[in-house]
């Protein structure tokens, strides 16, 4: 993820997703809202309700700067979980905070409050409305990607894509590292340790995930960036392992694929180069994962379904299945199961489509929601269980949920905790210079209670 970051007509030519006047179905059930927020930039509500949403629904923020304020230039929180089992299930969300080290300056925006800088793991008590610092660290730069483990850790990366601030633990690497973080048994909110986990590669991380066999999925998000799979020895022990890149056969990027160990030496310093020596795929700019069931949904940010070569792409969204064969598919496209993206300019109307998928989440009913690195930026829901009505190889089950007024903010960390009816999405680089995490709950009669009591 970068620095980057209404006339509204849907593009009839394509396979459209679902229209304003069809019902999603499901805990989220909505109508998809007419289009993006253009036009809706100077909109005085954008300071406390940023997105435009279905009717039937509301947004709260949940935490901002005027709660923590951790650094002196913006605080930006990106993707976010929360705690999934135990006896504080959805009480607890986790955020990284995306900041680097600026050569000009230094410490550039990653200068804290405080006095110190660097990287940043924070906390949300859901109950209380408390917000904290977990953990931070010099060292640590452009914190990223964040997943709750099944063994009750928490695992944080760097997407660095070359390291400025080496780790002491781990030198030589010369790209950002996955940390695992154990939280105090007595206080959820605070540290017990953390420790670095270079056998995941050194990569410029970002989506995490893990399957039901414990083993450990990474990104490399770069323009001819790589799919990763950590096979630990024993379960829940990321110490000792072996490293694997994905490889579609044929010099293809769909189809029947393998997973390809690489050089573990290699690894630690640049996974990328490990990669590349045994040939893995590469795609345009991978950034996060989401496992539903034995499918693994990757973001691909510019990634071209048409021309392979093109690092300039609208995005798509990949299927890899985790199954004896792996292979793997575009799911989502502009253009295939979703319109093409048209931008406003002064004398035209904007067209709304899906340009830049980032963050992905899935709903408890299965479907995948998706949220774009774009201006205006819109989350998009897909439905794997939807019917391909023309036979073109996907699914027509997208549709969209909502959009951000906050143009030059983008909609990060986009994630489902113990309500199924609740959907929280970070807020990071605002225009209003006020970054949060924001919560779009479904509203419910008679129900006055906390989103995730």
């Amino acid at each position: 993820m970068k620095y980057s970051k209404l006339v509204l007509t849907l593009i009839a030519a394509f396979a459209a997703p679902a229209h304003a006047d069809s019902v999603v179905n499901g805990p989220m059930s909505f109508n998809p809202i007419a289009g993006s927020a253009y036009g809706l930039e100077a909109d005085p509500s954008i300071a406390t309700t940023p997105y435009v949403i279905p009717e039937g629904f509301v947004q709260s923020i949940v935490s901002d700067e005027t709660d923590l304020d951790i650094y002196v230039a913006n605080d930006w929180p990106d993707m976010n979980t929360v705690n999934e089992t135990g006896k504080h299930t959805g009480r607890y969300m986790y955020r990284t905070h995306e900041v680097r080290p600026d050569s000009a300056t230094v410490d550039g925006n990653s200068a804290r409050v405080d006095g110190g800088s660097g990287g940043a793991v924070s906390v949300i008590d859901l109950k209380t409305g408390l917000s904290k610092e977990v953990v931070g660290r010099a060292d640590w730069e452009a914190l990223d990607g964040i997943v709750w483990t099944p063994w009750r850790t928490v695992l944080f990366a760097e997407e660095a894509g070359t390291s400025a601030r080496p780790d002491p633990d781990a030198p030589n690497a010369t790209s950002g590292l996955v940390y695992e973080l154990k939280l105090d048994k007595h206080d959820p909110m605070s540290a017990e340790s953390v420790t670095v986990r270079p056998l995941l590669g050194a990569l410029a991380h970002e989506g995490i995930e893990i399957d039901a066999e414990g083993n450990v999925y990474v990104i490399d998000e770069d323009k001819n960036g790589s799919i990763y799979k950590f096979v630990p020895e024993n379960y829940g022990d990321l110490s000792s392992g072996q490293l694997y890149a994905l490889r579609v056969l044929n010099g293809a990027k769909t189809g029947a694929a393998e997973w390809v160990a690489l050089d573990m030496a290699q690894a630690q310093i640049s996974a990328r180069v490990s990669a590349a020596a045994v040939g893995a795929t590469k795609f345009c700019r991978p950034e996060d994962l989401e496992r539903i069931a034995s499918t693994l949904y990757v973001a691909l940010t510019c990634e071209d379904v048409d021309n392979a070569a093109n690092t300039s792409g609208k995005g798509a969204v990949l299927a890899i299945n985790l199954g004896e064969q792996a292979a793997t598919s575009y799911v989502v496209a502009p253009g295939k199961n979703v319109p093409v993206e048209v931008k406003p300019t002064a004398t035209t109307a904007g067209v709304t489509g899906f340009k830049g998928p980032d963050n992905l989440a899935v709903s408890a009913d299965g479907k995948l929601w998706i949220v774009e690195d774009n201006d205006w930026s819109d989350i998009w829901v897909y439905d794997p269980r939807s019917e391909d009505a023309n036979g073109d190889g996907y699914k027509d089950g997208v549709s969209l949920f909502a959009s951000l007024k906050d143009k030059p903010a983008e909609g990060t960390g986009i994630y489902f905790g113990k309500d199924p009816q609740t959907l929280y999405v970070n807020v990071q680089h605002s225009g209003t210079g006020n970054d949060k995490t924001m919560a779009i709950t479904k509203q419910r009669k008679g129900h006055h209670k906390h989103h995730d009591d």
